[in-house]
C-alpha cells in the first residue's frame, strides 16, 4: 500500500519521512513556481462524495505523489501519461475520503498525544518559525486547528488501513511454503548460461566494407577481452567499447536459456571454464566476444533461496485485493459523483 505518511506541504520531492509526520496525501501541497497555468489547481470540485468536495488541489497533490518526478518535467506530468495518473489519482481521493468517512462513522478516535506527537513532528519539517508560519498562512488559513483536524483525519484514514487492509494482508510462512509446492513450474530454472558480451554493430544491409570494419574494431579488442581477468575488467571494457544495449550493463546478460542460444554458441560454452573468453563470433552483422561467467544447469530454486521474495509478493498481491473488495463496499452504500 501507498505509504501515507509523506511529507510535502511545501515540495514536489515528496520524500518519505517519519510516520508521525501530516500525510501528504491529504495535505494540501503549494504549486511549483514553474508549473504550468493549466496545471495549477483553482480550487475548482472534481468529484463529490457523500457530499464532501474533493477539488483540483486534492486531485493534483494526489498525481504528484503518484508521479513525484513532475519536476523534472517543469512541474508537470508528461502528456502521455496525464490520463492514467489523472485516473489513478482521482480513484485514490475518492477512496481515503470514503476511509475518512468511514472511520467518523465507526467514531474511531484519535489519542490526543498521538495527534500532538504527529503535529510537533511535522513541525520539525520548517527551519524556522517563519517559515512554518508562512505554510500556515498558506495552506490552513493561520490556523493551528485547521492543521490540526487535517493530521487527524490522516491519521483516521492510517487506523483504517492498519486495521482493514494491513492487518487482513498478512500471509504466514506455512501459505508461502503452500504457494511454492503447488507451483512447482514456476520455480523450475532451464538450463542457461551467465554471460557478458562485447559487440560490435555493422548497420542493416551493411556493405562489404561495412562489415568488414565491424570485424575489424571487434578483432582490434579482442586481446583486451581475452586478457579480462574478472567480471569487473571485462564489464568496464564492454561499457567503453561494446556497441549493443547491454554495454551499459557491463556487457552482463544474465543467464540466458539454452533454448535461445544459437546451437554452435552452446556447444562453445559447454567446453569452457568461467571466465573464459570465446573469439569473434558473427551473427549476421553483429560481431561479439562471449565471455562465460557460469553454467546454469536445469533443476529448481530452493525455497530457503525464494522465500523471501515470495512472501512480499504474495502479501502486494493479498494487500491489494483486500484494499479493492473494501472499496468495493464503501462505494456500494455511497453516493459518489465525477464531476
Amino acid at each position: 500500500m501507498k505509504k501515507l505518511w509523506i511529507v510535502s506541504l511545501l515540495s514536489l520531492t515528496l520524500q518519505p519521512l517519519a510516520s508521525a509526520q501530516l500525510a501528504a496525501s491529504h495535505a494540501s501541497i503549494p504549486v511549483a513556481k514553474q508549473t504550468s497555468p493549466a496545471m495549477r489547481p483553482s480550487g475548482k470540485p472534481v468529484a463529490r462524495v457523500n457530499g464532501a468536495v474533493l477539488t483540483d488541489r486534492d486531485l493534483l497533490r494526489e498525481e504528484y505523489l503518484i508521479f513525484p518526478y513532475a519536476q523534472q518535467h517543469g512541474g508537470n506530468i508528461p502528456k502521455e501519461m496525464e490520463p492514467g495518473i489523472r485516473n489513478g489519482a482521482l480513484q485514490m481521493i475518492i477512496f481515503e475520503e470514503l476511509l475518512y468517512q468511514e472511520a467518523l462513522r465507526r467514531k474511531i478516535t484519535i489519542p490526543v498525544a498521538q495527534l500532538e506527537n504527529a503535529r510537533a513532528e511535522f513541525r520539525k519539517v520548517f527551519v524556522s518559525q517563519g517559515e512554518y508560519q508562512k505554510m500556515l498562512a498558506e495552506e490552513f488559513q493561520s490556523s493551528e486547528q485547521v492543521l490540526r483536524e487535517k493530521i487527524r483525519r490522516s491519521l483516521l484514514i492510517e487506523a483504517m488501513l492498519k486495521g482493514d487492509v494491513d492487518s487482513k494482508s498478512v500471509v504466514s510462512p506455512l501459505e508461502v511454503r503452500a504457494y511454492y509446492d503447488k507451483n512447482p513450474a514456476r520455480f523450475q530454472i532451464p538450463e542457461s548460461f551467465a554471460i557478458q558480451t562485447i559487440s560490435f554493430v555493422a548497420p542493416e544491409k551493411a556493405t562489404p566494407q561495412q562489415l568488414k570494419e565491424a570485424r575489424k574494431r571487434a578483432d582490434g579488442v579482442l586481446p583486451q577481452a581475452k586478457a579480462a581477468k574478472s567480471y569487473e575488467e571485462f564489464g568496464l571494457l564492454a561499457e567503453k567499447v561494446s556497441e549493443d544495449d547491454y554495454h551499459v550493463m557491463m556487457g552482463d546478460h544474465k543467464a540466458v536459456p539454452r533454448t535461445k542460444m544459437a546451437p554452435q554458441l552452446v556447444q562453445l560454452l559447454l567446453a569452457m571454464k568461467p571466465g573464459q573468453v570465446t573469439d569473434v563470433l558473427q551473427v549476421e552483422q553483429i560481431y561479439t566476444i562471449v565471455r562465460l561467467i557460469k553454467y546454469v544447469p536445469a533443476g529448481k530454486m530452493r525455497f530457503e533461496d525464494v522465500k523471501g521474495q515470495l512472501k512480499t509478493e504474495l502479501e502486494k498481491k493479498k494487500l491489494n485485493e483486500v484494499r479493492s473488495a473494501l472499496n468495493k463496499r464503501l462505494r456500494q452504500t455511497a453516493k459518489v459523483e465525477v464531476l
